[in-house]
């Protein structure tokens, strides 16, 4: 089942066939703390990402997206990370783990009343 999953789907990671196309038109760049691989086309002109799990690019690293979008010229080197900073978080945006305030229809809780500070504006 493995197998034909990695054939005939993309949004659980790289298919087999597009893996096979990186290592024949590409060389590997590296890679981040995440698992995903970077790879540099033989040509110099086209770099690319081998997600590891779903393609997400709000999970990649900045020193690897500066180098995806041609702001840095060398592929970063193995960065340390320091203790206050995160590791990065999915865009739950159209989810059901999506951010919903106080009040949001989707919460299930009713907006609070005007407090009358406010006046409706009307053309004359």
């Amino acid at each position: 089942m493995a197998f034909w999953k990695r054939v005939f789907t993309w949004w659980d990671g790289v298919t087999i066939g597009t893996a096979l196309d990186l290592r024949r038109n590409g060389v590997e760049a590296g890679s981040d703390y995440l698992g995903n691989t970077y790879y540099l086309s033989k040509k110099g002109s086209r770099r690319m990402v081998a997600y590891v799990g779903e393609p997400d690019p709000a999970l990649l690293p900045p020193e690897w997206y500066g180098w995806l979008h041609h702001m840095l010229d060398q592929p970063p080197e193995q960065v340390t990370r320091r203790p206050w900073q995160k590791v990065g978080k999915a865009n739950t945006t159209g989810t059901p783990n999506a951010y919903k305030p106080a009040g949001s229809l989707d919460r299930g809780g009713q907006r609070p009343h005007a407090t009358g500070d406010y006046e409706a504006w009307s053309p004359e």
